[in-house]
């Protein structure tokens, strides 16, 4: 073929199928396909495809709840070859899920082995795990073998599997469900099925009921975890009501006492979904980090129920309050965020209504209803025919006897002959009368051949009046179908009385029905102040000229000596308490924030402070300073420049610290001082002295700042506020205070230059 032709026949095929409808066709059939057969469940049994077939295997299998277990592995591979050809390890995991009590309300597997537990380990492997289905599982199935529902081929047309499950209670919600497809996902929580099978009775009884009606008796989900739901009733009837909303959930807890004035908090459930060891890991970390600096331990006493011990670090903090901070801080609080997007009828997928489930479920019980009956009345149907049969054979025994003797094709002879069928029902074989001649008839193919096949022993007398009493009862029996299946009224009567059933199995009062979830108020979990967490003790804080930082208990002698590194001495030593908070102030500008209580002990030498925050190693350490709520500083540059900041302003919430002053290259922060007083002194390397109004100084955040001094030579060497009126006061070389009352001569504007500083200033050029 010449290649000008094959050029035609690409063109043909491009112009026949363009890349893009191509590329969207089969998108589409991915995106259906996983929406209807993986990840979405079926409003009517709750099921996705993976877990109705392996519940139809194991069925087949014939692993009831009071018969043996088989092997995990041969059941995911009946599974795998029969029904669901997407790997064993898919299917046995979905095989362990429904076996985990900690996971599903409602088991519908009863695994014998490991199975995975709370803390995120899983299955053993399928070799040495076995399984059987739970009662409640059978219940799901009950109809399958009287037509209850569809069938539809396997994957290679050798067997048949049911379209969906008859479902004798609400599965869906109450085991739940969860799921991500294409474009769409689904996240069901598990609820009480006893509450469920009350919300069926009210809308059995009132169609119109209201979603708020319908939370009164189904309040919230009941977690297979415990735990204690804390949302308002308002945002669950609006989740409910539109099939989205999330259920805030907290551990349950309580206080023992230990005597002597100590407690501990022990955690007995954890909200739902929530991997006990990595819930452990994430505690251990608060306290290694000291987020939450009242709890001293965390311990797991778990064996086969939750008990997870909080130690607290001081007794005189209210335990509310340290829980309502773990709350805020860890996953002993989580939200369970709900989708209900199901698939409706198996096709369509839509976010439903909790009403709108309910009614899903109840629709599809009617239906496994009529459909049950129907196939009951056929069967009905067909033993009478036979029943009829057996009683013509009993009028006429001697006649049947001889052609089945002498005929040679007696089912032909038995269909042809014309045979009495009138009879008196006889109640015991005392007041038996035998039947007289009457109504004629024929034998169909069906009674013919039940006839050939009757056992010579059943040919007694007695036998007559077993069958004549089926026959009634059948025909009673039938009677009833006739009526339920004309009625309305009465399937859903029937329903109610099912669901009733099911509700005394496994409702309230039951290991499986008593409600696991509580209900409470989340109150308000408010910033509690950390003076309030902390037991408030006097330190001694000591820094080196390295950097290296310790806290001695009690206010000791700052001027007692202190042991320090080889080639290391003091630096900064001043008073303080736990419950403090202490800004580091750093040469580069930036503010760093340490906690009293946070700081090692005095007992070594420390630890280096840059370990605690991000201070780098060629930035000096400037000062250290004791925050004051509500109160304002003075910061200023070695260039002179600077400002008044709020202190609120310069406490860093991280390690990296704040940036509150501004400085350029070979500037560095010079000081931090607290405001008191109307009037700034500022005093310059080259002596000068200059006061000003304070004022004058701008109220910032951060930033460069104003020039407070001008300077030829050398730049700032001290500044700090007073009240003018009271004078300006610093010590002279011999260490006496003095004091210059009249600064009328050093008064000025500020930025100017100032005038040499009066005899007596200290020869370091520094106010303290």
């Amino acid at each position: 073929m010449s290649d000008e032709a094959d050029d035609t026949k690409i063109g043909a095929m491009t112009t026949a199928e363009p890349l893009s409808r191509a590329i969207g066709e089969r998108y589409l059939t991915y995106a259906l396909s996983t929406i209807m057969h993986r990840a979405l469940p079926d409003a009517r049994d709750g099921l996705k495809p993976v877990h109705r077939r392996i519940l139809f295997a194991m069925r087949e299998l014939r692993l009831s709840a009071t018969g043996g277990f088989r092997k995990s592995a041969k059941i995911s591979g009946d599974v795998m070859g029969n029904y669901h050809p997407h790997g064993d390890a898919a299917i046995y995991d979905a095989m362990a899920r429904l076996a985990q009590d900690f996971n599903v309300r409602y088991p519908l597997v009863d695994g014998q082995g490991n199975f995975g537990n709370i803390d995120g380990d899983n299955p053993a492997a399928s070799r040495y795990t076995e399984a059987r289905l739970t009662a409640i599982a059978e219940t799901l199935m009950e109809g399958l073998a009287e037509n209850a529902v569809d069938f539809r081929p396997n994957y290679d047309g050798t067997l048949e599997e049911p379209v969906v499950m008859p479902a004798a209670f609400p599965n869906l919600l109450a085991n739940g469900s969860s799921g991500i497809a294409v474009g769409m996902a689904t996240n069901i929580p598990p609820h009480n099925l006893d509450e469920l099978i009350q919300g069926c009775h009210a809308m059995l009884r009132d169609p119109d009921i209201t979603t708020a009606a319908l939370v009164d008796l189904i309040p919230g989900p009941d977690f297979p975890t415990g735990g204690v739901i804390v949302e308002e009733k308002r945002a669950i009837i609006e989740a409910y009501e539109t099939g989205r909303g999330a259920f805030r959930t907290r551990a349950k807890w309580h206080i023992e006492d230990l005597g002597r004035g100590t407690w501990q908090i022990v955690v007995t459930e954890i909200p739902y979904q929530v991997q006990k060891s990595k819930l452990i890991e994430k505690l251990a970390e608060l306290i290694q980090t000291k987020k939450i600096p009242l709890l001293a331990d965390v311990r797991d006493e778990s064996a086969d129920d939750i008990r997870i011990v909080l130690e607290p670090r001081a007794r005189n903090v209210e335990p509310d309050m340290l829980m309502g901070m773990l709350f805020k801080n860890s996953d002993l609080e989580s939200r369970f965020s709900m989708n209900m997007n199901v698939l409706i009828d198996g096709k369509v997928p839509r976010v439903c209504s909790l009403k709108e489930v309910l009614r899903a479920f109840l629709d599809h019980r009617r239906d496994v209803l009529r459909r049950r009956s129907e196939h009951r009345v056929e069967k009905i149907d067909h033993r009478l025919e036979i029943l009829e049969g057996f009683i013509i054979t009993f009028l006429n025994l001697d006649r049947v006897i001889d052609i089945i003797r002498y005929d040679d094709d007696p089912k032909r002879a038995l269909m042809a002959e014309i045979w009495g069928k009138s009879h008196k029902r006889a109640t015991s074989e005392k007041d038996y009368v035998p039947p007289p001649a009457g109504q004629q008839g024929e034998l169909t193919e069906v009674q013919a051949e039940a006839i050939l096949n009757m056992r010579l022993r059943s040919l007694r007398r007695l036998e007559e009046m077993e069958l004549i009493r089926e026959r009634d009862a059948l025909m009673a029996e039938r009677a009833g179908l006739a009526d339920l299946l004309a009625s309305e009224s009465l399937q859903w009567k029937q329903i109610g009385k099912e669901l009733e059933a099911i509700r005394k199995q496994f409702g309230k009062g039951t290991r499986l029905g008593d409600r696991r979830t509580a209900f409470g108020e989340a109150g308000t979990i408010e910033d509690v102040p950390f003076e309030a967490m902390i037991e408030r003790e006097p330190i001694t804080v000591i820094c080196s000229r390295m950097g290296w930082i310790r806290a001695l208990k009690g206010h000791v002698d700052l001027t007692a000596e202190q042991k320090f590194k080889d080639g290391d001495g003091p630096r900064f030593a001043f008073h303080a308490e736990t419950t403090d908070k202490i800004v580091l102030v750093a040469a580069n500008g930036r503010f760093y924030t340490l906690v009293g209580a946070n700081l090692p002990g005095g007992r070594g030498m420390g630890e280096p402070v840059r370990l605690m925050v991000d201070l780098p190693n060629d930035t000096e350490i400037v000062d250290f300073l004791l925050f004051r709520p509500g109160a304002k500083l003075l910061v200023a540059s070695t260039a002179g420049d600077g400002f008044v900041v709020p202190s609120e302003e310069v406490l860093a919430q991280t390690k990296s610290g704040k940036q509150v002053l501004t400085v350029k290259e070979g500037v560095t922060a010079a000081l931090a001082r607290y405001v008191q007083g109307d009037h700034v002194a500022v005093v310059g390397e080259n002596r000068k002295l200059l006061v000003f109004p304070l004022d004058d100084l701008p109220e910032m955040a951060k930033g460069k700042g104003v020039r407070l001094q001008k300077y030829k030579d050398g730049g700032l060497s001290d500044a700090m506020t007073f009240v003018l009126a009271d004078g300006l006061t610093w010590k002279d070389p011999a260490g006496r205070t003095r004091t210059e009352p009249d600064l009328t001569e050093w008064l000025g504007d500020r930025a100017t230059a100032g005038k040499m500083a009066p005899r007596g200033f200290p020869r370091d050029n520094r106010f303290t």
